[in-house]
């Protein structure tokens, strides 16, 4: 199997992403999402921006390479009678399907970052964006001290090394990177711009049962826990999390979670 696909068919990503929905909703409120407008949702999940953005008005196709996402994503289309909306399985790394020129908007957020070779991602995603339309990324920035930089940090260190040509998703969450990938794709890098932004995750439970979830459910934390346990480290790598959950916790109430993380908002004007 695809280790990409792999990674995010393990667990239940949906029981994350129910966390992130009200950030969803405001990004696609900032985006000017409305009638009349095509709109791919690409590493879309089961809808976090999508559904957002149908109920806008907006003829929305999701991809997402995880075959459960996309069943669950359709569900969710279906319980809210939006037939503007379909899921469907792709990789962002090769559309395949998908017409040039197809797309006023692409939105990927914390999606195609996942995808492997990042310079056929780019050029994909401008391939199948209208003259004069837009792509919207957001991207976990490394070394960043938020949340979800740090879970994917203390999760390497317990995960064996990634093989020989392996480019890391977060390289995504740099500007110069993002330039380089949207330029070579033929974007002029004055029609590319980065600025940081944050989502929020918000859960009802400590944040110490908040990491149960990521433990159980969120790929690469489910890695990294399958190879500590092998090592026996699995204690050591609890800790690790449970105290960074806990010192990221902003919520009041102690019977809520809320957690802010900082990404890398990308915004790129593709030429008319």
């Amino acid at each position: 199997m695809n280790p990409n696909k792999a990674l995010w068919e393990k667990g239940d990503f949906t029981q994350i992403a129910a966390c992130m929905r009200e950030s969803g909703e405001a990004l696609v409120d900032s985006l000017g999402v409305g009638p009349g407008m095509k709109v791919l949702d690409l590493g879309c999940g089961d809808g976090t921006t999508a559904l957002p953005s149908a109920m806008r008005g907006a003829d929305v196709l999701g991809v997402d390479i995880a075959a459960n996402l996309v069943a669950a994503g359709n569900a969710r289309a279906a319980a809210a009678g939006l037939n503007n909306l379909r899921f469907e399985e792709g990789d962002a790394s090769a559309l395949t399907g998908l017409a040039d020129d197809s797309f006023d908007l692409v939105v990927t957020i914390f999606g195609a970052m996942f995808a492997p070779r990042p310079f056929d991602v780019a050029a994909e995603m401008v391939r199948v964006t209208k003259p004069g339309g837009r792509i919207i990324m957001g991207n976990w920035i490394p070394g960043d001290p938020t949340l979800v930089a740090q879970v994917l940090k203390i999760s390497a260190a317990y995960t064996p090394p990634p093989p020989e040509g392996f480019v890391s998703p977060v390289t995504w969450g740099q500007e110069a990177h993002v330039v380089e990938r949207f330029t070579a794709a033929g974007i002029p890098a004055d029609a590319i711009r980065c600025t940081p932004d944050t989502y929020i995750f918000r859960s009802a439970g400590s944040p110490s049962e908040f990491l149960g979830r990521f433990r159980r459910l969120y790929g690469p934390t489910m890695n990294a826990f399958d190879a500590a346990e092998k090592d026996g480290k699995a204690d050591a790598l609890h800790a690790e999390l449970d105290a960074l959950f806990n010192a990221q916790n902003q919520s009041d109430d102690a019977s809520s979670t809320v957690i802010p993380a900082t990404y890398l908002r990308v915004e790129v004007s593709v030429p008319a």
